[in-house]
């Protein structure tokens, strides 16, 4: 295989893996009241409770409010189906670099500038809605984790970026 091919290879297989974790990510916030539900007894049969008391009493409060949105405000929850089809638009704006690295690297910057925005927003807008730091931490995590696998697949297209291309019988044509 040569470097050209081993890199696409390398910069896809990391897209796809990122992309599969955003939409993932964004596709949870639809059912938040049911998984809060299964949250909250998964946590107590793992006798959470007793061990980690903050994160139960965070957990049931979020539950409590989930549910009163749920039965008296349903249309704030509309709030998060718009946080999931936003997961899911900037995953499928992740098919340009699939096609075209090089060409689409923008779209991989600008992923790294949304992860790097996730800490400010994070560190502001959690106290001003009462979240704990302990999960302004874990919220931020996603942050951290987004942008150090984009970070190597930008590496990565900057390298491809910098190998020759073979124009070869190809008429002038980029072979991948």
């Amino acid at each position: 295989m040569s470097d050209r091919a081993a890199l696409l290879k390398g910069i896809r297989v990391r897209l796809v893996v990122f992309v599969v974790c955003l939409a993932l990510s964004g596709a949870t916030a639809f059912p938040l009241v049911h998984e809060l539900h299964w949250a909250e007894s998964a946590l107590r049969a793992l006798s959470v409770p007793e061990h980690l008391p903050a994160l139960m009493g965070w957990t049931e409060r979020v539950r409590r409010g989930l549910d009163t949105a749920d039965a008296d405000y349903p249309f704030l929850l509309y709030g998060t189906d718009w946080l999931a089809f936003a997961h899911l638009v900037i995953a499928v704006a992740f098919y340009g670099p699939y096609r075209d690295p090089v060409r689409n690297i923008w779209v991989v910057e600008f992923g790294m500038i949304a992860c790097v925005g996730i800490v400010p927003l994070a560190l502001v807008c959690g106290p001003l809605r009462g979240i704990p730091f302990w999960w302004t931490l874990i919220d931020m995590s996603f942050g951290v984790f987004g942008v150090i696998p984009l970070y190597g697949v930008r590496r990565r297209i900057k390298r491809l970026e910098a190998l020759p291309v073979n124009t070869a019988r190809t008429g002038g044509q980029c072979t991948v």
